[in-house]
């Protein structure tokens, strides 16, 4: 074997054994363990907090999805109930029971007492009573009599309190007779409607044995100096094509329903009392055996012999007709419905059947809450209590009560992103409106048009931000010189820092107003700095190659911003001219007539520029680094083997560059999407559901920062508000995710170049 020549060392080198290795000094391996330790605790301590945020905004939001919550409550023994009738108070300690006999009870709740009782018979003038009721949605007994009367007896509830102690006196007002009758007692079909007033005015409609309906009216006036009352009454007939088995009439006594036992339904208009034509609605389902009104007199609830519950309102037509459609149904009861107690609260009611089954319903969501059995055999009479916390059951010899917890029932799937026919609109839509000054308000709380919103100001701002950040930062850091450069980037990425406030306030309040004064000139803005640049270009090149070659590379920008700005200015003062020949003399009307869009001063335009300003520095910046990290011997190599400078940028660096470009890109997409004072404050934070760039829109962001000052804590809105957020959360995160694992196959793609 050859013997290996061995290098002699410096004479001075220190001698050490082979394999020894240079001791690392206990201070540096002290730092790097705390160093690492405080990374890895800074990543976790991040990925904790947006877990912990994630949990909380679950929590908040889990609540809506539940059910209603309905248990036993208390109840009393009653004797000789039979058929009886009964209204609450709304602190459920007494009710009020009207029996078939015509006896009157007020009786306490915690002991059975009864605290008050009369009898409706009058001993001067003797009568049977035919039916007894509690109409829906008011604290009223009425009953009908043999001799063609119906008699309403209003229910108040006095509150005082003894010491700390709430007391509760239960008051019978005067029984209010209505002579529906004209002469003859009229056996009638027993079908009856009855509404009265605070004041004891009010209006009673019966059906008589020959097929037509009879209306009387009670108006009281009340001298405000003596306080004296005078009341007039008047009777009005009409016609009728059903012989009918149930009536209802709205709060205002101006429009009356009716069903029939053959299924069908007609509705009247009442005009100072007196009917008018009759419209006649053929249904084809089971006949009619129950009518209610829930609050806001605009929805009918339908209960059938079959079991079957359905809502109807009156929809207006193209034509202007007015139309009682069925808008929705619920899932059957398996008998006869028997009565129907609408709440005073919302849109929900409580539906008893002739065998004892109950449900809960909720007519925007169309929600079956919950359904069971009565509590008392023999069930007949349901009353849905005033605060809408529990419900008062009649049956054979006892008042039972069930304690129900409903708290989020306008909250299913359909309402928040499918369309719902509302009360008042002409077909289903998708509405968003939380609130409104009238305690009958449907609440319409569909994020769909938020979704909308959202995805429309960041298209249209990334319509701007994207050719603007990706092109200028391949031209910076590409074609630009390091000089010029070392300005251009710090300046680009200091519009980052502009608080988005302040772009919001400048594009609501200056931009705005004068994109509509000169939208036209905008137009030709878009056709013609293209050319200009392009013919701007083309002349450079033209120029001699010594001649450019005396500027540095990048210089060539002054001119070019010389011929934008000249062609701006042309634009600007050509605006006006171009208007009036082109659109008539004023855009937005010439919209508005040829194409029936409105043009608001706030919209996606003013948004896209406002918002694509403030996402073109995050997707420049990120580019550019995405494009100035390609290595350089790709670039030497594309133009060592004759590729010009153009396309080695375009085939070898862009696709190189392709993973950090679409980074940046989702990047400025994600900041589009969270951005909530630009869209606050320049658009009208209208929830529409289309693309026209001429109107506004709400976005997710913008709708919690207006809507969350007027959210009560744990209502509704309120954890409709933290939905919304967590859409937010998972669209950006979905988004990001999907991002990056493209980003990872661009990267192993382009990798082997």
């Amino acid at each position: 074997m050859e013997a290996q020549a061995v290098k002699p060392g410096p004479p001075d080198a220190p001698s050490r054994p082979v394999g020894s290795a240079t001791r690392t000094a206990p201070r540096r391996l002290l730092a790097d363990r705390a160093a690492r330790w405080l990374v890895t605790g800074g990543g976790l301590a991040i990925i904790g907090s947006i877990l912990a945020i994630l949990i909380f905004i679950l929590v908040e939001v889990w609540p809506m999805i539940g059910g209603a919550r309905v248990t036993p409550g208390a109840e009393v023994a009653v004797p000789g109930l039979g058929g009886a009738v009964v209204v609450s108070d709304e602190y459920r300690s007494h009710v009020a029971v009207l029996t078939p006999d015509g006896r009157i009870r007020a009786i306490r709740i915690a002991d059975g007492t009864v605290v008050v009782e009369r009898s409706l018979i009058d001993e001067e003038r003797p009568f049977g009573l035919r039916a007894v009721g509690a109409p829906p949605g008011q604290q009223l007994l009425t009953a009908t009599t043999t001799d063609g009367r119906v008699l309403a007896v209003p229910i108040g509830w006095e509150i005082s309190f003894s010491g700390q102690d709430r007391v509760m006196t239960p008051v019978f007002h005067e029984t209010i007779s209505f002579e529906v009758v004209s002469s003859e007692p009229d056996p009638g079909t027993g079908a009856y409607a009855v509404r009265v007033d605070d004041d004891g005015a009010g209006t009673a409609v019966a059906q008589l044995s020959d097929g037509s309906i009879a209306v009387a009216r009670r108006s009281v006036e009340t001298n405000l100096f003596t306080e004296e009352s005078e009341e007039t009454w008047e009777r009005f007939e009409g016609t009728s094509p059903l012989k009918l088995s149930a009536l209802v009439m709205d709060q205002d006594q101006r429009l009356l329903y009716g069903g029939a036992a053959g299924g069908d339904l007609v509705w009247w208009t009442l005009e100072g009392g007196e009917p008018g034509e009759p419209h006649l609605v053929e249904t084809g389902g089971a006949g009619v055996t129950t009518l209610g009104l829930l609050i806001g007199d605009r929805s009918l609830v339908v209960g059938r012999e079959d079991g079957a519950l359905e809502i109807w309102f009156i929809v207006r037509q193209r034509d202007e007709s007015l139309v009682l459609e069925r808008i929705r149904e619920f899932p059957p009861h398996d008998s006869a419905i028997a009565t129907i107690s609408p709440s005073l609260r919302d849109k929900g009611f409580l539906a008893l059947d002739d065998a004892g089954g109950m449900g809960l319903y909720y007519s925007t969501s169309r929600r079956t809450l919950w359904t069971g059995e009565s509590p008392v055999q023999e069930a007949v009479s349901v009353f849905y209590t005033p605060k809408a916390d529990g419900a008062a059951i009649a049956g054979r010899d006892r008042v039972a009560f069930l304690d129900i917890r409903n708290p989020h029932p306008e909250v299913s799937f359909t309402s928040l992103f499918g369309r719902v026919w509302y009360e008042g609109y002409p077909e289903p839509d998708h509405v968003w409106q939380s609130s409104s000054a009238t305690d009958d308000f449907e609440p319409k709380l569909s994020l769909t048009p938020l979704l909308v919103g959202t995805l429309k100001g960041t298209v249209y701002s990334l319509i701007l931000a994207i050719p603007l950040g990706v092109l200028g930062a391949m031209y910076t850091s590409q074609f630009m010189h390091p000089g010029f450069k070392r300005y251009v980037k710090p300046t680009v990425e200091i519009m980052a820092a502009l608080p988005s406030v302040v772009l919001g306030f400048l594009a609501g309040l200056w931009l705005a107003p004068r994109v509509e004064t000169m939208f036209p000139a905008l137009m030709l803005m878009l056709v013609f700095l293209p050319l200009s640049v392009v013919a701007a270009g083309l002349l450079w090149r033209a120029l001699p190659r010594a001649f450019r070659g005396r500027f540095r590379m990048g210089a060539e920008t002054l001119p070019y911003m010389v011929v934008v700005a000249l062609v701006m200015w042309a634009c600007l003062e050509a605006g006006p001219v171009f208007e009036r020949l082109a659109f008539g003399g004023y855009f937005p009307d010439w919209l508005l007539d040829v194409t029936g869009l409105r043009y608001d001063q706030r919209n996606a335009v003013v948004v896209g520029l406002a918002m694509g300003f403030a996402v073109i520095p995050i997707i420049f910046s990120i580019a550019e680094d995405a494009f100035s990290n390609v290595p350089r011997n790709l670039l030497a190599g594309s133009l060592a083997l004759g590729a010009n400078r153009w396309q080695t940028v375009t085939r070898v660096i862009l696709p190189t560059a392709s993973p950090g470009i679409f980074s940046a890109i989702m990047i400025g997409f994600g900041r589009a999407v969270g951005e909530t004072m630009i869209v606050l404050m320049a658009t009208g934070n209208t929830p529409v559901m289309d693309w026209n760039p001429f109107n506004g829109f709400r976005t997710l962001s913008a709708n919690i920062a207006v809507e969350i000052p007027e959210a009560p804590h744990g209502g509704t809105l309120y954890r409709m508000l933290f939905l919304a957020a967590l859409m937010l959360f998972v669209l950006t995160f979905v988004l990001n995710t999907l991002a990056e694992l493209v980003r990872q196959r661009l990267r192993r793609r382009y990798s082997q170049l």
